[in-house]
């Protein structure tokens, strides 16, 4: 199942199933939060509830909604402070060739290795523990909350300030904290984890300034488990519309050197993200860069992320903000 958020012509807010073109909006939800909380305070599946309420409301159409610009990212939350917005990298094997470059990187002697290698190579040899025992640690940032969340086709902005403004195309788990403290997964959904890679090279210990920006998130939430493989394609559109990069991508269990369990477990594990209430956006990285084949992308180009499982693509331009020094005063 496919879920959306969007609004009507009116102006009000929709969550809805969506197949094909044909979305059916919910009755009695107004949004995937109030859905989700129904479904955890009656014990029923986010799949069940949303089947329940559907089809005593006309059908709208996806290309109209996304058209006029009415799209909303798939989860949010009214106060943006309690949508917490974060990730971990180093975990994707890649294509098999890069997968083979890999393994040959982090082979032999450890001290050998750079940091960020050392860090894949113990993803690889201990990221995917049996049973519920933890493994371990992956490298986990901080992105923002959520202000900084955009829907498809909505610009990403890059500060004025930035070295770069380039995509990653990644699979985002969204998630509620209950009542109780326990995470709930809703399910996954498409990103654009869009970070400032010229910066981040310069050195890893940047990584945190190269996370602290937009992200593109959507259009649809999957409902459920994220298939083990999952393919996709990654594009940077032009300012006249062709295609400047492209570039398959793949994601799921059988291409991470972690198991989902094992980042969400690393994430969860710490009592400030078990806040109930609040809503988490944790993206689970990427091995393909449009970056890495030395392109820059120019405001006013588009990127876009696909892959059948998740329904329409993700597609955002980007967009250059002026930023202005900040001198901090006294009081």
């Amino acid at each position: 199942m496919l879920l959306i958020q969007y609004k009507t012509a009116a102006g009000e807010r929709r969550v809805g199933i969506l197949n094909g073109d044909t979305v059916a909006p919910l009755a009695g939800y107004a949004s995937t939060l109030e859905l989700a909380q129904a479904a955890i305070a009656q014990g029923k599946g986010l799949a069940t509830l949303a089947d329940a309420a559907a089809g005593s409301a006309a059908d709208e159409s996806y290309e109209a909604i996304a058209r006029e610009g009415r799209l909303l990212a798939p989860l949010d939350h009214p106060d943006p402070a309690h949508c917490q917005v974060t990730g971990t990298g180093l975990t994707h094997l890649g294509s098999a060739d890069t997968r083979d470059a890999m393994h040959k990187k982090i082979g032999g002697d450890v001290e050998t290795l750079s940091d960020s290698m050392k860090m894949f190579r113990m993803g690889v040899e201990g990221g995917k523990p049996a049973g519920d025992t933890p493994g371990v640690q992956p490298e986990w940032f901080y992105k923002g909350d959520g202000s900084i969340v955009r829907a498809s086709g909505q610009a990403l902005h890059m500060p004025d300030f930035s070295l770069d403004g380039g995509e990653e195309p990644e699979i985002a788990g969204l998630y509620l904290i209950g009542a109780d403290g326990r995470p709930r997964r809703l399910g996954f959904a498409l990103g654009n984890e869009f970070s400032d890679h010229v910066t981040e090279r310069q050195n890893y210990l940047f990584l945190a300034h190269s996370k602290l920006r937009n992200c593109g998130l959507g259009p649809a939430l999957l409902v459920g488990e994220l298939p083990a493989h999952v393919a996709g394609v990654s594009r940077i559109l032009g300012t006249d519309g062709q295609v400047r990069w492209e570039k398959a991508f793949v994601s799921g269990e059988q291409n991470m050197s972690h198991s989902i369990a094992n980042l969400e477990y690393h994430h969860f594990k710490y009592g400030l993200f078990k806040r109930p209430g609040d809503v988490h956006i944790h993206f689970f990285g990427t091995a393909t860069l449009s970056f890495a084949d030395n392109v820059q992308v120019q405001a006013g180009e588009t990127f876009e992320i696909s892959a059948p499982d998740f329904g329409p693509p993700l597609r955002n331009p980007l967009a250059v903000s002026p930023t202005q020094y900040v001198k901090v005063k006294t009081l």
